[in-house]
């Protein structure tokens, strides 16, 4: 496909092809116009040959030259009289060489008139034609370019939905050790709660992470959960450390831990384990009991919505959950 940048070396070697095309006529009449002629008139007709070859070589060469480099129009008729006009010319040129060189007789046939008008209307739709597959992929670069920005957009302002939950739930964590007036484990509760906002302000730049990245988030978050219940709340991470490198979207668990605290007890007759794992189908299975809260929770119910859409724009892939009423399990595909 020829385009603007299209090499002048690339453009010769065309010509030399698309004058080979135009002379055929001329290639197989040639030995039957020699038999007819003098031994003595060989040489000269010969090289007229080679100079009608030539000079058509040079005439695509410009024509292609000026419809992909100069002119740059959706008007098929603008085009189409530049290249006449330019063709025109060259008939004019390719008139007066003929009739210095004494081949009158071949400057006003049907056949030479023929043959520059298909040079310059091959020349002309092959400019037209570039123009308008040149246009349509910029236009589709251009489409597909916003389609990534719309994305990122709806992929930043699911994310941003994140962020202000986790910081008051957080503060109120620490707001709680504070008041116990435990120096060191308070310490520590800062620390990992300083890891954990650190990776959710990476995360922003951040699409897919590995799983490996995303579980160690969850071992600086684990921490701080497990302060804030008293042990209460339990993690048990199972995943093979061959598995680490598969990748899921960042901030996938971060909603789920916080979805379990949100709608169920936990106290010490009812202590959560959160079960983290991969099935079969190297699908990240995130699992806990339910014990429901008495009273319908406080919230948006954007926690899950906003953790399928994030999968749907990452990965084209959907979330599945399960609840039999004694399990809640969310199972999210890896890639």
């Amino acid at each position: 496909m020829l385009d603007k940048h299209t090499s002048y070396y690339k453009l010769f070697l065309i010509s030399l092809l698309g004058a080979l095309f135009i002379t055929y006529p001329n290639i197989a009449t040639l030995p039957w116009e020699l038999g007819y002629m003098k031994p003595s008139k060989h040489a000269a007709h010969i090289l007229y040959f080679i100079f009608r070859y030539v000079f058509f070589s040079g005439l695509i060469w410009i024509l292609l030259a000026y419809n992909l480099r100069k002119l740059d129009t959706f008007l098929f008729k603008k085009r189409l009289a530049h290249t006449f006009i330019i063709s025109g010319i060259a008939y004019l040129v390719y008139v007066a060489i003929s009739f210095i060189s004494g081949y009158k007789a071949d400057c006003f046939t049907s056949h030479l008139l023929f043959q520059f008008l298909v040079t310059c209307i091959v020349g002309a739709l092959a400019g037209h034609v570039t123009f308008l597959y040149s246009e349509k992929r910029r236009k589709e670069q251009e489409i597909e370019q916003l389609k990534i920005e719309n994305l990122q957009s709806r992929y930043d302002a699911l994310t941003n939905q994140i962020n202000p939950h986790f910081f008051f739930n957080s503060l109120n964590g620490l707001t709680s050790l504070i008041r116990k007036k435990n120096d060191d484990i308070t310490l520590s509760y800062v620390n990992k709660l300083s890891d954990a906002f650190r990776y959710i302000l990476q995360s922003e730049k951040k699409g897919l992470v590995t799983l490996k990245e995303e579980l160690e988030f969850v071992q600086a978050f684990r921490y701080m959960m497990e302060i804030r219940f008293a042990n209460k709340l339990l993690f048990n991470i199972d995943v093979d450390c061959e598995k680490m490198n598969l990748k899921i979207p960042v901030l996938s668990l971060l909603p789920l831990i916080d979805n379990v605290v949100v709608h169920n007890i936990i106290d010490s007759e009812h202590k959560m384990d959160i079960t983290i794992t991969l099935n079969e189908q190297m699908n990240l299975v995130v699992s806990n009991p339910v014990f429901p809260k008495l009273t319908e929770p406080v919230t948006n119910g954007t926690g899950l919505k906003n953790l399928e859409n994030r999968f749907l724009l990452l990965m084209n892939k959907h979330i599945k959950i399960e609840n039999n009423g004694k399990v809640f399990s969310v199972i999210m595909p890896l890639v």
